[in-house]
């Protein structure tokens, strides 16, 4: 019999940055370690990764990482958490680990410790073992994990739609799942994105009508932006192409190697003659797909439609179809981007996220995974609260005891004993990492807050001067401002700072001596207020004063 415990560093009440820990006695397990991406709000901040100080801590103790599929949200903290422990091994079948080894190669780390695993196939570690079953999902070879314990089994399904038309390597065990939840399910975590939604999420997750419609009807070049993990969406619309003579551009670098890689391993059907290069952009007719790179949604798109990208401009002939999602919190750029189409003239099509379902799990997709798991406990994960909460009366609709349905936070334990939940209020601390470029770790609240000060009322750095040994000032003080106001149109307002900056540093002189604490505090609260009476904006104020 075993002390368990189950919890996240990083996936619940939010959407993206998965990363789930059990903890069976000694034996630590981590399922996915996943990235969410900035919102408008998060200001010069790539992505954001859960802190895993936990798993450095522990680090003799971890088994492995087991990724379920290659999507950012479950593997895009992989290369952060290698580069700091090489020695860290991480599990995931043939084409996950193809797109975490790309990757690692394009920020320059090396792994030995990347570990294939056969869906189907159990790998034991003393009395537990993991094993991985086949799911279906909008990405080749996902999975699920069960993870056998001496009392009973632990199921994390990562993401999941019930569709019997998807095939091969999208191809879902329900086989399997049924004899893993005829043995004895402990505890079973399931995603729960979707599941306020009605039914099946199939067949609404099909976009192929749709793609068809679209290349028949425009003659012209057609944009379409996929995120760069949508391979089944990228199948479709290849399917669709398949009865055309249009040949494809990959913009996006990332995407352009995993479609190739996918398809030298038939895990995508296109004939790879018909990928053409960045030369054919402008071909009359040509399919060009837009794929964004890892930072925030849309960049990539962002910079054609305001004319930086160097190899492809838009124009009123063109016709874009935005078939990546756009997630809370993007909003605003999906907007300002989508009007900057409309003044160019660009035809522009949004897929209905209402109508064009994601590959998640809705409420009867979820019913269905109970019944064959039949769980004596259930912890739904990966989405907002509200999601997790609408996850768990689907449980509840279909007669699980609420008591067992265990709704946490990030860092809140579920803690079992002898196969029995013990409720002893265990939390481990939680944290996010928020990566900024190549800088991980430096970019915290302040940072983020006085950036929104930047971008809202720009900055004033006031300059001076001063004598050594008299103290008297030499030159300055001196104003310049960025962001704030128009100099020219501003002097008198300028040459007024420039007094109250020359009064404080005057009456903070004692003979030979000055406080440059004092003065900098007095400047900048001086000066502050007096620019909040004149314009009402509240700029940065730097003040910088040296010696000579």
């Amino acid at each position: 019999m075993s002390k368990i415990k189950i919890f996240s560093l990083g996936g619940l009440n939010e959407d993206g940055k998965n990363m789930y820990v059990v903890e069976v006695d000694k034996d630590i397990f981590v399922f996915d370690a996943g990235l969410k991406y900035a919102d408008d709000k998060m200001l010069g901040v790539d992505y954001i990764i859960p802190n895993y100080d936990y798993i450095k801590d522990n680090i003799k103790r971890v088994k492995g990482v087991f990724v379920t599929h290659g999507q950012d949200n479950y593997m895009g903290a992989i290369c952060d958490m290698v580069k700091e422990m090489p020695e860290l091994k991480i599990y995931g079948t043939k084409f996950t680990l193809e797109i975490i080894k790309e990757e690692l190669e394009n920020d320059g780390i090396k792994s030995s410790n990347l570990i294939e695993v056969t869906p189907h196939k159990k790998i034991d570690f003393g009395k537990n073992s993991i094993f991985p079953i086949s799911v279906t999902y909008m990405i080749p070879d996902a999975v699920g994990y069960v993870l056998y314990t001496p009392d009973g089994a632990i199921f994390y399904t990562g993401n999941f739609v019930f569709d019997p038309t998807m095939l091969g390597p999208y191809k879902m065990d329900i086989g399997k799942l049924a004899y893993v939840g005829k043995q004895g399910v402990l505890c079973l975590l399931s995603e729960s994105l979707y599941a306020d939604k009605k039914g099946f999420t199939s067949p609404n997750h099909r976009a192929s009508d749709l793609f068809s419609e679209i290349i028949n009807s425009h003659e012209g070049r057609i944009l379409f932006n996929i995120d760069q993990t949508q391979f089944y969406r990228v199948q479709e619309l290849f399917n669709e192409l398949a009865h055309t003579k249009r040949n494809v551009v990959i913009l996006g670098k990332r995407m352009e190697q995993s479609i190739l890689k996918g398809i030298n391993m038939n895990y995508i059907n296109f004939d790879p003659k018909r990928i053409v290069s960045i030369k054919h952009v402008n071909d009359e007719g040509i399919i060009v797909i837009v794929s964004d790179e890892r930072e925030r949604p849309f960049s990539n798109l962002k910079r054609i439609v305001r004319g930086y990208d160097k190899f492809i401009t838009v124009n009123d002939k063109d016709t874009l179809v935005l078939v990546t999602p756009i997630d809370d919190g993007m909003e605003g750029t999906a907007t300002k981007v989508l009007d900057t189409l409309a003044k160019i003239g660009v035809d522009t099509i949004v897929l209905d996220k209402r109508k064009y379902l994601s590959h998640h799990a809705s409420s009867e997709d979820l019913m269905l995974m109970l019944d064959l798991m039949k769980p004596k406990y259930y912890m739904p994960v990966i989405g907002e609260y509200r999601q997790q909460v609408a996850n768990a009366n689907v449980a509840k609709q279909i007669g699980m005891d609420y008591t067992n349905i265990l709704l946490k936070l990030n860092g809140d334990v579920a803690y079992f004993e002898n196969g029995e939940l013990v409720d002893n209020n265990m939390k481990v601390p939680v944290d996010d990492i928020l990566i900024d470029g190549l800088s991980a770790g430096d970019v915290g609240d302040l940072v983020i807050k006085d950036r929104e000060l930047l971008s809202d009322n720009g900055i004033v750095i006031i300059t001076a001067t001063l004598d050594k040994k008299t103290k008297s000032i030499l030159a300055g003080p001196e104003v310049l401002t960025k962001g704030f106001i128009y100099v020219k149109d501003s002097i008198d307002l300028i040459k007024e700072v420039e007094k109250i900056s020359t009064d404080v540093i005057k009456n903070n002189v004692k003979g030979n001596y000055i406080d440059f604490a004092k003065v900098k505090s007095g400047i900048r609260d001086k000066v502050g207020k007096y620019l909040y009476e004149q314009t009402e904006c509240k700029p940065m104020v730097i003040i910088v004063i040296g010696e000579v």
